[in-house]
């Protein structure tokens, strides 16, 4: 488990960006798999996501996550809800202590957010389209529906893809300077021609001080480098591997 500095300020909120590892699965999945969505063994993906509810100090069913489909949405959680039932979103809030909230990740960036004053948390998964459509202002905007200030909201980016390791093609590249031309300094010249090195944890800051939070920190953590930490869709596709597992990212507030 992976602490961000900023998220520590008070006793009252527990997080974690968790890596692949000391778990219970095994072969592609090794070891602490917690995609439901994969073709691993479920009970293991279970028992995973157990293991990550006892760090937090929650049961296994107080600990959500949203059903992920890349998008800008963000909802507010009261109440837990049924292991792959939460509803269509790429990011959670919450103010209920007690109620762990999450989100899964293999490349896509994780960003776990805490007002610590107000006692507010969040949880976004930011894909490039989701951090292009505007899933980090809606998920501020809801923390801020349940009490938050934005000024004292504070955000941590977590395990990713890095720029070095992030290919592009120069359609994807047009998807951005159609919104502003000056979005062209987070795409590098890749040795293809025509292909652009994107930095996706960069552009994620961008987006984060645009919404106006107070803070914000980078962890720096490549997810297609670390092998041993974390996985990667990236990685597995380029290896051409049938499937791949899923890091989560949690944070709760004290019950």
């Amino acid at each position: 488990m992976i602490e961000a500095e900023s998220l520590t300020i008070s006793p009252a909120v527990l997080h974690g960006f968790f890596t692949r590892q000391n778990g219970h699965s095994s072969g592609l999945y090794a070891s602490l798999n917690t995609g439901l969505g994969s073709d691993d063994d479920r009970e293991k993906v279970m028992q995973n996501r157990t293991l990550i509810a006892d760090k937090l100090g929650v049961p296994v069913s107080r600990l959500i996550a949203p059903y992920q489909h890349h998008s800008s949405d963000a909802v507010i959680a009261t109440e837990a809800w049924p292991a792959q039932h939460g509803p269509k979103a790429d990011a959670v809030v919450t103010a209920t202590p007690g109620l762990a909230i999450s989100v899964n990740t293999a490349d896509c960036t994780p960003i776990l957010f805490v007002d610590p004053e107000a006692k507010v948390i969040g949880a976004a998964h930011a894909g490039w389209k989701g951090a292009l459509g505007g899933v980090i202002k809606w998920t501020v905007a809801a923390m801020e529906e349940v009490g938050a200030a934005r000024t004292n909201v504070r955000a941590a980016i977590g395990p990713t893809i890095s720029q070095k390791a992030y290919e592009v093609g120069s359609e994807y590249r047009q998807r951005f300077l159609a919104e502003d031309e000056g979005f062209d300094r987070f795409f590098a010249a890749a040795e293809r021609d025509g292909h652009f090195m994107f930095d996706l944890p960069g552009f994620v800051e961008l987006r984060l001080r645009e919404a106006g939070v107070g803070a914000v920190e980078n962890l720096k953590l490549c997810t297609y480098s670390d092998e041993d930490r974390f996985f990667s869709y990236r990685r597995t596709t380029h290896r051409k591997e049938p499937d791949y597992g899923r890091q989560l990212s949690a944070i709760v507030i004290r019950d």
